[in-house]
């Protein structure tokens, strides 16, 4: 497999073959950590998992001991960082595309390529995306250019699911039938560990594990509220497989999410006086 990002690298943990049952596709290093977690947990003691990041890292905010440092500089301690991610939540392969946070934004078509390519070598049953409803632009295009290259795989090569999930934009909003629920409470320790290495953002000022380990319990805990809980900790996605197979837009996919939220809370309110 040839990727074609100018920095690409492709690093496998585990060797054997290639194919994988889950690959999460992400922005930026740690994303993956964020949004995949229940996968990782799910994949940690008989593999089965692999990860793909989109960006570079130049781009990650910096202040204290990082304030200083050079795009070039951040790049690699990234790279590094993701790479030790991978190896604590033993990784079956890991991608690091290095591509500009511009080019995932202008839908350069190498990107698209890459994934399609990464995809058609791991055949992966699951795909885990960002989700369309997402407030980070780069996060947005990152969907975008996968769901691009998803629309361009034969029929026999697609995965038989595709999720988008939360990282910047909780999904807690959504109406109930809309979610799936993934358990992220195995290896609570395991949970910290993949985040807390991501010391030049946490230093940064971003207390990424603190706040992604914090909305997986609520997840879990406001989920349902005259039930026990089914998770003691929980991450939301939202199954989109018919609609990537489709020929509707991410704006209508969007668009009838809320809109299906909007008639919700609409009729509860008119219901309770």
């Amino acid at each position: 497999m040839e990727l074609k990002g100018k920095n690409a690298s492709a690093l496998f943990f585990k060797g054997g073959a290639l194919t994988v049952n889950n690959l999460c596709i992400a922005a930026h290093q740690d994303d993956v950590e964020i949004m995949a977690y229940g996968q990782i947990a799910e994949c940690y003691e008989h593999g089965g998992f692999a990860a793909v990041v989109l960006t570079d890292g130049a781009g990650s905010l910096r202040c204290g001991r990082y304030a200083g440092v050079s795009d070039e500089e951040m790049k690699k301690i990234r790279f590094f960082e993701q790479c030790r991610a991978a190896e604590i939540g033993n990784y079956d392969m890991l991608f690091q595309l290095a591509y500009s946070s511009d080019d995932i934004k202008k839908g350069v078509k190498d990107v698209e390529d890459d994934i399609s390519s990464i995809i058609l070598a791991t055949l992966p049953e699951k795909i885990f995306i960002h989700n369309f409803a997402d407030k980070h632009d780069t996060h947005v295009a990152s969907a975008l250019r996968t769901l691009g290259a998803l629309r361009g795989i034969s029929d026999i090569f697609r995965p038989g699911k595709v999720y988008m999930m939360e990282v910047w934009r909780g999904l807690d909003w959504l109406n109930d039938n809309a979610k799936t629920m993934f358990d992220t409470a195995p290896y609570p320790e395991l949970a910290e560990r993949i985040l807390n290495v991501y010391d030049s953002q946490i230093a940064g000022g971003k207390e990424y594990t603190r706040a992604a380990v914090g909305r997986r319990f609520a997840n879990a805990t406001f989920f349902e509220s005259h039930s026990v809980d089914s998770f003691r900790s929980a991450s939301i996605g939202v199954e989109i497989t018919e609609f990537v197979y489709s020929d509707s837009t991410p704006c209508e996919l969007v668009d009838g999410l809320i809109e299906s939220f909007r008639t919700d809370a609409l009729k509860r309110l008119s219901r309770v006086k």
